[in-house]
Protein backbone atom coordinates (compact mmCIF):
# COMPACT_ATOMS: atom_id res chain seq x y z
CA UNK A 1 0.00 0.00 0.00
CA UNK A 2 1.10 3.53 -0.70
CA UNK A 3 0.32 6.30 1.74
CA UNK A 4 -0.25 9.90 0.64
CA UNK A 5 -0.32 13.34 2.17
CA UNK A 6 -0.22 16.92 0.91
CA UNK A 7 1.94 19.80 2.09
CA UNK A 8 1.85 23.50 1.30
CA UNK A 9 5.02 25.07 -0.08
CA UNK A 10 6.20 28.29 -1.73
CA UNK A 11 5.88 26.37 -5.03
CA UNK A 12 2.27 25.42 -4.34
CA UNK A 13 0.82 22.16 -3.04
CA UNK A 14 3.14 19.15 -2.84
CA UNK A 15 1.93 15.54 -2.88
CA UNK A 16 4.04 13.08 -0.90
CA UNK A 17 3.91 9.29 -1.20
CA UNK A 18 5.42 6.67 1.08
CA UNK A 19 5.57 2.91 1.44
CA UNK A 20 5.28 3.43 5.19
CA UNK A 21 9.03 3.63 5.77
CA UNK A 22 10.58 5.81 3.06
CA UNK A 23 9.48 8.59 0.75
CA UNK A 24 8.65 7.14 -2.66
CA UNK A 25 7.28 10.28 -4.31
CA UNK A 26 7.17 14.05 -3.99
CA UNK A 27 5.41 15.89 -6.78
CA UNK A 28 4.59 19.52 -7.46
CA UNK A 29 1.00 19.98 -8.47
CA UNK A 30 0.63 19.68 -12.22
CA UNK A 31 4.16 18.50 -12.91
CA UNK A 32 4.90 16.14 -15.76
CA UNK A 33 4.67 12.49 -14.64
CA UNK A 34 2.63 13.59 -11.60
CA UNK A 35 2.11 10.57 -9.33
CA UNK A 36 3.62 8.23 -11.94
CA UNK A 37 4.05 4.72 -10.64
CA UNK A 38 1.63 5.04 -7.74
CA UNK A 39 -0.10 1.84 -6.74
CA UNK A 40 -3.85 1.74 -7.24
CA UNK A 41 -4.41 1.19 -3.52
CA UNK A 42 -3.57 4.28 -1.50
CA UNK A 43 -4.42 5.59 1.92
CA UNK A 44 -3.97 8.86 3.77
CA UNK A 45 -1.48 8.81 6.63
CA UNK A 46 -0.22 12.36 7.29
CA UNK A 47 1.13 11.16 10.66
CA UNK A 48 3.76 8.82 9.17
CA UNK A 49 7.22 9.50 10.61
CA UNK A 50 8.74 9.91 7.14
CA UNK A 51 6.17 12.56 6.21
CA UNK A 52 7.02 14.47 9.39
CA UNK A 53 10.73 14.22 8.53
CA UNK A 54 10.11 15.48 5.00
CA UNK A 55 8.02 18.37 6.31
CA UNK A 56 10.84 19.42 8.68
CA UNK A 57 13.42 19.07 5.90
CA UNK A 58 11.35 21.15 3.47
CA UNK A 59 10.66 23.81 6.10
CA UNK A 60 14.42 24.19 6.72
CA UNK A 61 15.11 24.15 2.96
CA UNK A 62 12.59 26.85 2.06
CA UNK A 63 13.70 29.03 5.00
CA UNK A 64 17.38 28.60 4.06
CA UNK A 65 18.27 27.02 7.38
CA UNK A 66 20.76 24.24 7.99
CA UNK A 67 19.26 21.10 6.56
CA UNK A 68 18.62 18.08 8.76
CA UNK A 69 19.60 14.66 7.46
CA UNK A 70 17.79 13.66 4.31
CA UNK A 71 14.73 11.57 5.13
CA UNK A 72 14.81 8.01 3.77
CA UNK A 73 13.95 7.98 0.07
CA UNK A 74 13.14 4.92 -2.05
CA UNK A 75 12.11 6.05 -5.53
CA UNK A 76 10.78 3.35 -7.82
CA UNK A 77 12.38 3.09 -11.23
CA UNK A 78 14.69 1.12 -13.47
CA UNK A 79 18.23 0.25 -12.46
CA UNK A 80 19.53 2.98 -14.79
CA UNK A 81 17.13 5.59 -13.40
CA UNK A 82 18.15 4.74 -9.83
CA UNK A 83 21.84 5.16 -10.75
CA UNK A 84 21.10 8.60 -12.22
CA UNK A 85 19.01 9.62 -9.18
CA UNK A 86 21.84 8.51 -6.88
CA UNK A 87 24.20 10.84 -8.79
CA UNK A 88 21.71 13.70 -8.35
CA UNK A 89 22.03 13.31 -4.59
CA UNK A 90 25.75 14.06 -4.93
CA UNK A 91 25.22 17.51 -6.48
CA UNK A 92 25.89 20.00 -3.68
CA UNK A 93 23.30 22.55 -2.63
CA UNK A 94 23.68 25.68 -4.73
CA UNK A 95 25.66 23.97 -7.50
CA UNK A 96 24.66 22.77 -10.96
CA UNK A 97 25.89 20.17 -13.41
CA UNK A 98 24.93 19.12 -16.93
CA UNK A 99 23.25 16.07 -18.37
CA UNK A 100 26.47 15.39 -20.30
CA UNK A 101 28.62 15.53 -17.16
CA UNK A 102 26.33 13.00 -15.47
CA UNK A 103 26.53 10.75 -18.56
CA UNK A 104 30.33 10.93 -18.39
CA UNK A 105 30.28 9.95 -14.71
CA UNK A 106 28.15 6.93 -15.56
CA UNK A 107 30.42 5.96 -18.47
CA UNK A 108 33.44 6.18 -16.16
CA UNK A 109 31.65 3.68 -13.90
CA UNK A 110 31.08 1.33 -16.86
CA UNK A 111 27.47 2.26 -17.50
CA UNK A 112 26.45 3.05 -21.07
CA UNK A 113 24.79 6.46 -21.03
CA UNK A 114 24.09 9.43 -23.25
CA UNK A 115 23.05 12.92 -22.14
CA UNK A 116 19.61 12.19 -23.63
CA UNK A 117 19.21 8.98 -21.61
CA UNK A 118 20.31 10.82 -18.48
CA UNK A 119 17.81 13.57 -19.28
CA UNK A 120 15.04 10.99 -19.55
CA UNK A 121 15.91 9.55 -16.14
CA UNK A 122 16.27 12.99 -14.55
CA UNK A 123 12.86 14.00 -15.93
CA UNK A 124 11.23 10.95 -14.37
CA UNK A 125 12.64 11.55 -10.89
CA UNK A 126 9.65 10.87 -8.62
CA UNK A 127 11.10 12.65 -5.58
CA UNK A 128 11.36 16.30 -6.58
CA UNK A 129 13.40 18.77 -4.53
CA UNK A 130 14.90 16.15 -2.16
CA UNK A 131 16.50 14.34 -5.10
CA UNK A 132 17.69 17.57 -6.73
CA UNK A 133 16.96 17.14 -10.43
CA UNK A 134 16.56 20.93 -10.60
CA UNK A 135 20.37 21.21 -10.31
CA UNK A 136 20.90 19.76 -13.80
CA UNK A 137 21.12 22.22 -16.70
CA UNK A 138 21.68 21.95 -20.44
CA UNK A 139 25.20 21.91 -21.89
CA UNK A 140 24.58 25.41 -23.22
CA UNK A 141 23.59 26.69 -19.78
CA UNK A 142 19.86 26.59 -20.42
CA UNK A 143 17.42 25.98 -17.58
CA UNK A 144 15.52 23.25 -19.37
CA UNK A 145 14.05 19.91 -18.55
CA UNK A 146 12.34 20.42 -15.20
CA UNK A 147 9.10 18.45 -14.94
CA UNK A 148 7.71 21.05 -12.52
CA UNK A 149 8.35 23.91 -14.95
CA UNK A 150 11.38 26.03 -15.73
CA UNK A 151 10.16 28.93 -13.54
CA UNK A 152 10.12 26.61 -10.51
CA UNK A 153 13.58 25.32 -11.40
CA UNK A 154 14.87 28.91 -11.42
CA UNK A 155 13.12 29.59 -8.09
CA UNK A 156 14.79 26.56 -6.46
CA UNK A 157 18.24 27.42 -7.82
CA UNK A 158 17.92 31.04 -6.70
CA UNK A 159 16.72 29.87 -3.27
CA UNK A 160 19.85 27.73 -3.01
CA UNK A 161 22.08 30.62 -4.01
CA UNK A 162 23.28 28.95 -7.20
CA UNK A 163 25.35 31.10 -9.54
CA UNK A 164 23.01 31.63 -12.46
CA UNK A 165 25.52 33.79 -14.35
CA UNK A 166 25.72 32.43 -17.86
CA UNK A 167 22.58 30.37 -17.46
CA UNK A 168 19.53 31.41 -19.38
CA UNK A 169 15.88 30.54 -19.40
CA UNK A 170 14.42 30.02 -22.86
CA UNK A 171 11.44 32.15 -23.73
CA UNK A 172 8.08 30.40 -23.77
CA UNK A 173 7.44 28.80 -27.12
CA UNK A 174 11.15 28.47 -27.95
CA UNK A 175 11.91 25.12 -29.56
CA UNK A 176 14.80 23.35 -27.92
Amino acid sequence: MTYLTKLASPLGPLTLASDGEALTGLWLEGQKYYAAGLEAETGKRPDLAVFCQVELWLEAYFKRRDLPSLPPVAPRGSKFQKRVWKLLLEIPLGKTTTYGALAERLKAAGVSASPQAVGGAVGRNPVSILIPCHRVVGADGSLTGYAGGVEKKRFLLELEGADLTGLYMPKKGTAL
